[in-house]
């Protein structure tokens, strides 16, 4: 008989069995077998918070042949994800296949290589049901959340929306950040910026700084004409050179709320794209002339600790590749964060040679890109510092006889020692250049070349990106890292929120709902509240807290306000202006507002219940139909995607992915469109016009 190793993917399945070889069957259970059931709440309230799982739907034929599989081994493995998901998959599965929950039967893989599957495989344990709990915690909580308040908002908002208990925080805090940028009152400031000629005939750039009273400060254009007027005639010398050294040391490896902001800020990755890659470097790769290999190690985690069989292989590979002095003196060790779970290492290569030069051409790009930001940041987390020249000179500008003056400052910098940032620099040093001044000498006389007052005004706080929300997120301690991929696409699909560009907008939507939990459910989106729960799941998770007691401590509170919240809130229905058009109703002559229901938005009339015309809602493009000429309307396919469409349909079959573009064909004057590829085409049957984009053609180019 063989042993049985259940693992959560294919990938992971067919790249572990390769490492155990004979005597073992490896086999996916697919991510979980049994949850709670959505059709309900599934949670027994009244019997101390029960969860009522079942088996999930599609999955009975998969749960057969694990059954029968494990009834023919003569040892079952649970090999599910190192982390507290993985942990209740495990458990999950031990009691849909009756295991022994005291057998040694768990066993967990930090990378999936020879060395990480053996030792797992060496190292069997329990099932660990403060892991558990704490996952169950978790899950229950999300489900009172989510079918106790999303039916309330649904009703007062609009059709099909939902609350979360951590997604609403998001919402929030993406919705306080939009107030305070429309509160904002931009302040006029000036600067008197210089350029010297240095008597080396070489020109430098200073502002002034101060004056004989101290910091200068200039509000108004009178202010800056002042100091234009005060400095004709004046003579400049320099009365200081300061010279020095600053050193830079490098950011630590990364953890999942680091990788997931330095992709979105370097690669314009989302988080989920980013974890979904990182995903497939971990479970492993076909690798050329190697075999299948994990690349990387498990990528949910928030601890920064490195083993020092990896580290001692990266500073050997430093010394080998760029030198002795490349390496520190002293060994870097990296402190996590407080409420870090130790039980993993870092995000780091499985092994250091695997260069992403020598794995590039057994990768996608995105595997690529992704890996070779794992690899850089991990080897230059451990080398030396950059060390910086630098320079502050003061320049005296005084008249003959007048005991005013002013000083104006120049700095510069210039690399001595390029250090870890010959491999690894952060996205906003890199964007820093070098500065180098003249070499400049006390009571130097220099000529002024130019001086101008420049007008400036303050900035409003920035929106929030991707990586500035996650940013936000871990430093309040709200969610964990392995739930910020998925708070990102549920806020931007519920439409709650929308990208321009890199940054997140709240629609209106996200703002009515955001205010109304406000009112009525303060707690829900409080940063301090939520980030409290999260300390409570992490006691359960160490075995200190009873997840029950703790889901007994807050629904108590939030069953009292939710039943408050629909008492004050009877017969009131909020309306946003959103959903309101100008297109009136073909029965009562009212103008129909939009409504979502079971298959998306449509038309109806409001004054139901007297009319209830209701018609499908039409959203025209500014382009007409290459085929017949008819207005090209935005559609929905059966599983949500859009297209778009001639709306002469079904006379007109013309269909396309390609979004309809303003723009005309200059060959034969139709309209053109885009593809998700960036070239602009002609669709029309007659004409081949194709327009690649710009971005396109200077890679091609290059």
């Amino acid at each position: 008989m063989s042993k049985l190793v259940i693992v959560e993917s294919p990938a992971k399945a067919k790249n572990i069995k390769k490492y155990l070889g004979k005597g073992y069957d490896v086999i996916a259970s697919m991510g979980h077998v049994r949850d709670l059931p959505s059709a309900k709440l599934s949670v027994d309230v009244n019997n101390d918070f029960e969860p009522k799982y079942a088996i999930i739907k599609g999955k009975e034929k998969l749960v057969k042949e694990l059954k029968q599989k494990a009834s023919e081994s003569e040892k079952v493995y649970l090999a599910a994800d190192p982390d507290r998901e993985g942990e209740a998959i495990s458990w999950h599965l031990a009691g849909v296949l009756d295991l022994d929950l005291d057998d040694d039967n768990r066993v967990t893989f930090n990378e999936i290589t020879k060395s990480g599957v053996t030792a797992g495989m060496a190292a069997p344990r329990k099932v660990d049901m403060d892991l558990v709990n704490a996952q169950q915690a978790r899950r229950i909580l999300d489900r009172l959340v989510g079918y106790k308040l999303s039916p309330f908002v649904s009703q007062k908002i609009r059709r099909g929306l939902s609350a979360g208990r951590v997604q609403s925080v998001a919402v929030r805090l993406i919705v306080d950040r939009e107030e305070e940028i429309r509160k904002f009152v931009a302040e006029e400031y000036w600067t008197m910026d210089a350029k010297f000629i240095s008597q080396a005939r070489k020109v430098f750039k200073a502002s002034l700084v101060s004056d004989e009273n101290g910091k200068v400060k200039i509000t108004s254009k009178e202010q800056s004409d002042k100091y234009l007027n005060r400095l004709d005639g004046a003579s400049y010398i320099v009365q200081d050179v300061k010279k020095g050294t600053k050193q830079k040391s490098p950011v630590p490896p990364f953890i999942t709320s680091t990788l997931q902001q330095e992709a979105s800020k370097r690669l314009n990755f989302q988080a989920q794209r980013t974890m979904r890659v990182a995903q497939e470097l971990y479970e492993g790769i076909e690798v050329e002339g190697i075999g299948a290999t994990g690349l990387i190690t498990y990528m949910r985690t928030d601890s920064l600790r490195i083993s020092e069989e990896a580290r001692a292989q990266a500073e050997s590979y430093i010394i080998e590749n760029y030198g002795q002095k490349y390496l520190p003196e002293k060994r870097r060790y990296y402190k996590s964060r407080n409420n870090a779970q130790d039980g993993h290492e870092a995000i780091r290569p499985t092994s250091v040679n695997l260069t992403p030069e020598r794995v590039k051409s057994s990768l996608t790009p995105d595997q690529f890109k992704i890996y070779s930001l794992i690899w850089q940041r991990f080897v230059a987390s451990l080398m030396s510092n950059c060390v910086l020249n630098t320079v502050k000179v003061d320049i005296r500008a005084q008249k003959e006889n007048d005991d005013g003056y002013c000083i104006f400052n120049a700095t510069g910098h210039s690399v001595k020692f390029d250090g870890f940032t010959v491999l690894y620099e952060v996205k906003e040093d890199s964007q820093e250049k070098e500065n180098i001044l003249p070499d400049l000498k006390a009571d130097e006389n220099v000529k002024l070349k130019e001086l101008v007052g420049n007008q400036h005004f303050t900035q409003p706080p920035a929106r929030y990106t991707e990586a500035s929300l996650i940013k936000t997120l871990e430093e309040n301690g709200v969610g964990r890292p392995s739930t910020y991929a998925t708070i990102m696409t549920t806020i931007t699909k519920r439409e709650y929120v929308k990208r321009q560009a890199k940054s997140l907008v709240p629609t209106e939507l996200g703002e009515a709902l955001t205010k109304l939990l406000e009112d009525k459910f303060p707690n829900i989106v409080n940063v301090k509240y939520t980030a409290s729960m999260e300390e409570h799941l992490d006691e359960v998770d160490k075995g200190e807290e009873d997840y029950k007691q703790m889901l007994r401590d807050f629904y108590e509170d939030f069953d009292a306000t939710l039943k408050k919240a629909k008492d004050d809130m009877q017969g009131v229905k909020i309306e946003l202006e959103e959903d309101k058009t100008d297109i009136p109703c073909d029965k009562c002559g009212r103008m129909m507002i939009i409504k979502t229901g079971r298959f998306g938005k449509f038309l109806a009339c409001p004054g139901y219940p007297e009319c209830k015309n209701t018609k499908p809602l039409v959203i025209k493009t500014t382009a007409k139909c290459p085929l017949c000429g008819g207005e090209v309307i935005e559609r929905k396919s059966k599983k949500g995607y859009t297209f778009f469409g001639c709306s002469n349909w079904p006379q007109c079959n013309f269909m396309t992915w390609d979004k309809p573009t303003s723009e005309i064909c200059p060959k034969c004057g139709k309209s053109l469109f885009k593809g998700a590829k960036g070239a602009t085409s002609c669709l029309s049957p007659d004409c081949d016009y194709k327009k690649t984009s710009s971005k396109k053609k200077k890679n091609d180019e290059e």
